[in-house]
């Protein structure tokens, strides 16, 4: 059972590691467009230019954290939501189950009374 740690932990790290290269990717996208950008702004000055560039990019990382924060939150809330709708679906289907089983017991202590009426 050693082996189930273990490969949470791997997974775990590989996951951070996907974040981190994502947003790093999220960054540099935010460089480049906001290079882009200013680079079209022809009427000023190169400080001004590398200025807008930065502000842009700035702006662009702001945006995509609140989105990411914001989807972060609506799958924390969908996993609590699913989870106790999974939770409710297993304690139905034991009930299920155990009421089938007590009917199938009921038939088969009734089958036996009647046999043995019979004998």
């Amino acid at each position: 059972m050693t082996a189930t740690p273990t490969r949470r932990e791997a997974a775990l790290g590989i996951a951070k590691i996907e974040g981190y290269l994502l947003w790093q990717a999220e960054l540099s996208n935010a460089r480049t467009e906001g290079a882009s950008f200013a680079a079209g702004l022809t009427w000023l000055t190169e400080e001004q230019r590398a200025d807008i560039a930065e502000r842009y990019a700035e702006e662009r990382v702001r945006l995509a954290r609140r989105v990411l924060t914001g989807v972060a939150e609506r799958c924390a809330a969908l996993e609590a939501e699913y989870g106790e709708r999974y939770r409710r679906l297993r304690v139905r289907l034991l009930a299920v189950a155990l009421c089938t089983l007590l009917g199938c017991a009921t038939l088969a202590v009734v089958a036996l009374a009647v046999a043995a009426e019979g004998v």
